[in-house]
């Protein structure tokens, strides 16, 4: 009986050791956080996922970019998702998402489900957190393991919008300060930036790489550089238009793959914010990522998923930081 009652401490005490060393590694998230409370919670959210873009297949794009832009201010907190109410101003409002992100509703759908299953339980941080995960293995890319348990800021900063999330022409200078102030290494930077093989951009987003007059050029006697930026003219002219668009990878717009790294060494890449990897790479060892990741997807692959997965951890709130939204458009009351 002593044996037993001994073994039994043993295991609960390597249990907690290994729950203890994932707390410290992964910001106190877990996988498997809803299996008891909401046992259904990754199957509601991936169901409705698969719905979503089946209706509309560039919502992968919109997904993952949800993700993405609310790690980015305050943390993963699901700050991005809130409207104007009361003394907060919303997030949407700010210069790189207005009439930019999209996606609220199938996050709001997703929520609608899950509060009925399972009430005040899943947070709005870990539905874009799961979310995004989904929407690429959807489109063909990685699936990876989402770590839970993030809590939902019952704040937004519109300032912080307009100022960390990376521009469409932002220098690779200031990329490489973006990624840093969010602990993002470079390495994160290059997998990260291969998000772009989904989805699109506005003109307004891109006008300044196309008509750029200093932008250096690589001539070939097949002239493409020149006939992509022609294409690129023909959707946007230097004026007006501002809201005509243009696939991020031209090659396989609706597919997560490598592509991405390819035209951007072929100098297709559409935004300025994707060619500077290549052009403003003087000491070269982003480059050579872009190379491996150009001549390796299975290497792009895992990169990008435990980038975004480093990603997912910045500042989340948990414990008792923040709360569980029931509506995740707004703070409950």
């Amino acid at each position: 009986m002593e044996i037993i009652r001994a073994s039994f401490i043993l295991v609960v005490f390597v249990l907690n050791m290994v729950r203890i060393t994932l707390s410290v590694e992964n910001e106190v998230l877990y996988l498997d956080y809803y299996k008891e409370t909401c046992p259904l919670a990754e199957e509601i959210v991936s169901r409705n996922v698969e719905i979503a873009v089946l209706k509309d297949p560039r919502m992968a794009a919109s997904l993952l970019r949800l993700h993405f832009h609310d790690c980015f201010v305050m943390g993963c907190d699901a700050s991005i998702l809130l409207d104007n109410h009361g003394d907060i101003i919303s997030e949407k409002q700010a210069g790189p998402n207005l009439n930019s992100v999209r996606g609220f509703k199938v996050i709001d759908e997703i929520k609608y489900v899950l509060e009925e299953a399972c009430p005040l339980t899943v947070s709005c941080a870990d539905i874009l957190a799961m979310a995004a995960r989904d929407a690429v293995a959807l489109r063909g890319g990685p699936r990876w393991k989402v770590w839970l348990g993030r809590r939902d800021s019952m704040k937004a900063s519109l300032d912080g919008a307009n100022q960390f999330i990376p521009a469409p022409n932002s220098s690779l200078e200031i990329l490489i300060s973006n990624f840093n102030e969010q602990g993002l290494d470079i390495e994160d930077l290059v997998a990260l930036s291969g998000g772009h093989t989904l989805g699109k951009a506005r003109c307004v987003s891109f006008r300044q790489r196309v008509y750029d007059i200093n932008m250096k050029e690589k001539r070939d006697k097949y002239k493409r550089y020149r006939t992509f930026r022609r294409i690129l003219r023909s959707i946007c002219p230097d004026s007006g238009r501002d809201d005509a668009i243009a696939p991020l990878d031209f090659s396989t717009p609706a597919k997560f793959d490598n592509h991405y790294y390819i035209n951007i060494l072929e100098g297709n890449g559409l935004l300025g914010s994707d060619n500077v990897l290549v052009t403003e790479d003087h000491e070269g060892e982003i480059i050579k990522l872009v190379w491996a990741f150009a001549a390796n997807e299975e290497l792009f692959f895992s990169s990008f998923a435990k980038s975004i997965v480093k990603m997912g951890n910045i500042n989340v709130l948990t414990g008792l930081e923040g709360e569980i939204r029931k509506n995740c458009r707004f703070v409950n009351p």
